[in-house]
């Protein structure tokens, strides 16, 4: 049987499954928009962990990492602190959100930026900067699917009837079952997506060089530039690899697919176990990309920009056994709709609850809402495939990009979540992030990473800078407010709440 019949046939298999659970999940809705949105505040620890890991990791981990090895070479490993970041992330500022949602019956991140800071203004600025920057992922994960099902099936399949098919797969198990639906199809795609990494990166390290050890050296003789920092191309400078770390760990942490995560957890326990074991899986996805990526740099030398995304796949169809790569390709399919299913769900929850319910028709039953919700899925599914399709960005770039926009959050969500200090305002929360968002666009178009720092990280630094004095001339929150939800944070933390 030739490889290509088999790569697609698994695929085909694998999106079957996918179909399968969110029927079923289907079966299990109340018709409340909870139990839609956020799978009734009931996950726990297994389930939570593989959806968000999964998440985390999507067609990064099987594109854009081992093409960012490839062209940069073991710099990489640097950025990858960002992990141990978001490990603590979770542990203190995750459980302090959880607290609030259940608490006050947040269901987005405007809910809570709105609340605090007492101002329609602030929840339309977020809701506004969740979904234009996270539609961003929706583009890098179309990609993601279209490449590797034009790759699996000898391009046959075309990258843009590929990147439509995935779409439209991912949307109706969404639609179908709601979060329930994203959450089961997450435990099938984290471990399928982990097992298939490491498998493939073995696998061919064996194949082409004789093993891990032999492919290091190969490299080290052959290309030694790429074992060097700041690597062949100059890029992971020491304000580079900072921006990196705070741009890929609170940025992503801080996009409405993860916060939401927090919101659905059973308890605070849940989130805390959570956090110190994230790193683990998030870290230990590096070596086998690195594997990958190094190893194409000497088998298939000269690929440049979006090409060199696709060296994982390339490697697969050329030189693994069809049964193995089609398994393979299967998780990379994985990979990307672990990711997807997640931004989409998170856009129409912010769409329903922070555009539509609260400003267009706000006395509709739950039935109403969760319709309108599978409507906007919809509609991000169309916009997602023109960007896919229009663009080809380097895959980490816009990784980057995406985080680097939720970065502007940032100021705003620890205000909320860490009682003292000076409190924001509302005026200063907009005039922050507005400031932010203009300075991204200065340090990532028009001059790229002044002094070598990325430009996140100018963002976050211009934003802070602004909200801090604008608040100092503006109107607080009331008392009442500041004193309702610090104090039940600190409750949280000092009491003995769970």
């Amino acid at each position: 049987m030739e490889a290509w019949v088999v790569a697609t046939g698994m695929i085909v298999l694998y999106l079957v499954l996918t179909i399968v659970l969110g029927i079923v999940a289907n079966r299990r809705l109340t018709g409340d928009m909870e139990d839609f949105l956020l799978y009734g505040r009931k996950a726990g620890f297994v389930v939570l962990y593989l959806t968000v890991v999964a998440s985390f990791h999507s067609s990064f981990a099987f594109l854009g990492s081992g093409g960012f090895f490839y062209t940069h070479g073991v710099g990489f490993w640097a950025a990858g602190t960002w992990t141990l970041l978001v490990g603590a992330i979770t542990y203190v500022i995750g459980t302090r959100i959880w607290a609030l949602g259940k608490a006050f019956g947040y269901m987005t991140p405007a809910d809570l930026l709105a609340d605090f800071y007492e101002s329609d203004a602030v929840r339309v600025t977020v809701a506004i900067v969740s979904v234009v920057f996270t539609i961003l992922y929706i583009q890098v994960q179309a990609q993601g699917l279209g490449y590797i099902l034009n790759v699996a099936s000898g391009d046959r399949i075309s990258f843009e009837a590929g990147t439509l098919i995935l779409l439209i797969v991912a949307a109706v198990y969404l639609m179908a079952g709601g979060l329930r639906a994203v959450y089961w199809t997450d435990v099938l795609q984290g471990i399928w997506m982990y097992v298939a990494v490491w498998l493939g990166a073995i696998v061919l390290s064996y194949e082409l060089f004789g093993g891990p050890l032999e492919l290091w050296r190969a490299v080290s003789e052959q290309r030694p530039d790429l074992l060097s920092l700041p690597g062949p191309k100059g890029f992971f400078t020491p304000g580079m690899w900072i921006g990196m770390t705070i741009t890929l760990s609170f940025g992503i942490v801080f996009q409405p697919h993860m916060m939401i995560r927090y919101y659905t957890a059973v308890d605070a326990k849940t989130i805390k176990l959570l956090g110190a074991t994230t790193p683990i899986y998030l870290m230990s996805l590096y070596l086998p990309a690195a594997l990958v990526g190094l190893g194409g740099a000497i088998v298939m030398p000269g690929l440049e920009g979006s090409e060199a995304d696709r060296i994982f796949p390339l490697l697969l169809f050329t030189h693994a056994n069809p049964w193995l790569t089609g398994a393979i390709l299967a998780g990379a399919i994985a990979a990307a709709m672990s990711t997807l299913d997640s931004i989409l769900h998170a856009n129409m929850t912010v769409l329903t609850r922070d555009v539509y319910q609260r400003f267009m028709r706000p006395n509709e039953t739950q039935g109403h809402y969760i319709n309108v919700g599978r409507a906007i899925v919809v509609g991000l599914l169309v916009v997602g495939y023109l960007l896919s399709v229009g663009t080809s960005d380097l895959l980490v770039v816009l990784v980057t990009l995406s985080g680097a926009g939720a970065l502007q959050l940032m100021p705003a969500i620890l205000g909320v979540c860490f009682p003292g200090g000076r409190t924001l305002t509302r005026a200063g929360v907009v005039a922050g992030i507005a400031a932010g968002l203009v300075t991204l666009y200065v340090t990532l178009v028009v001059s790229p990473h002044p002094l070598g720092m990325h430009g996140g990280l100018w963002g976050l630094l211009v934003n802070t800078a602004v909200a801090l004095n604008v608040s100092a001339y503006t109107t607080p929150p009331s008392t009442e407010t500041i004193e309702r939800v610090h104090g039940e944070v600190e409750r949280f933390v000092y009491g003995t709440e769970e």
